[in-house]
């Protein structure tokens, strides 16, 4: 299956979509620095009538940041049951890197990005690699396939899409422990992980029934995988880098950024 077929993204929905950050920065007066899908459609499991996640980092002006009141340093904009678009500030953002939050390095790996200031996306995604922490990635994952396997795999029959909830954050534990790095968001990606034919096929199969079933599908338990994920669960926690890194190579981004935008 080709990257086009596996992250889905009609013109029409780009247009709107760049519309939409258009409206945003006349709005609030910002600027979008980068803006990517995120979920289904970035993972490559979407369902036909999945919906579009959009996610941003915008800058606000000078005057923004010289507040004695702690400003809301995030924008939402749900607009239906098709789109739904929201940002986070910079400096925020840059929190967030700090602390190598997964959610926002899955992000700048998206392989379908709206738009972006070049230079000062690439700058943001060396300070990613620069701060990533394997542990805190490590645990994130770990902990977001517990809860899904607890809240959504116990049935008999299950919705296809949540076994991809479990098994993406496994792989991408898979691919921390195999030491090869930052976790690639792309479902493909992580598949490189695993070895076993027989399981690779049973999840070739749950993927061409979640790409042509609508979200809300259900099927029967799957005992190989459960048999997979249980096992993944239980592996035990290897001895990871941790990362140290200055920070205030961020103060001078979040600078830079903001009187290059103002």
């Amino acid at each position: 299956m080709s990257a086009t077929e596996r992250h889905p993204l009609s013109d029409a929905m780009r247009a709107r979509v760049l519309e939409e950050l258009q409206r945003v920065e006349r709005e609030r007066n910002v600027k979008v620095l980068y803006a990517c899908e995120s979920g289904s459609r970035a993972w490559g499991f979407a369902s036909p009538d999945s919906d579009y996640d959009v996610r941003f980092v915008y800058v606000e002006k000078p005057d923004w940041f010289i507040q004695v009141d702690a400003p809301r340093d995030v924008i939402e904009r749900p607009l239906d049951d098709e789109l739904d678009v929201s940002g986070w500030e910079l400096r925020k953002t840059l929190g967030l890197l700090r602390k190598s939050n997964p959610t926002l390095l899955e992000w700048l790996d998206s392989p379908l990005v709206y738009r972006q200031e070049d230079a000062a996306t690439a700058r943001l995604r060396e300070l990613a690699e620069l701060f990533y922490s394997p542990p805190a990635a490590r645990n994130h994952y770990l902990s977001m396939a517990k809860k899904n396997f607890r809240g959504y795999l116990q049935g008999e029959s299950v919705r296809f899409k949540k076994y991809f909830y479990v098994l993406r954050p496994l792989l991408a534990v898979r691919w921390i422990d195999q030491g090869r790095g930052r976790p690639p968001m792309t479902f493909a990606d992580l598949l490189q992980t695993v070895e076993d034919g027989a399981l690779l096929a049973e999840v070739d199969e749950l993927l061409a029934l979640k790409r042509n079933a609508g979200e809300a599908a259900y099927g029967p338990r799957r005992p190989a995988l459960h048999a997979f994920i249980e096992e993944q669960l239980e592996r035990p926690v290897p001895t990871l880098p941790r990362t140290q890194a200055d920070s205030g190579l961020l103060d001078d981004y979040l600078r830079e950024m903001v009187r290059r935008y103002a």
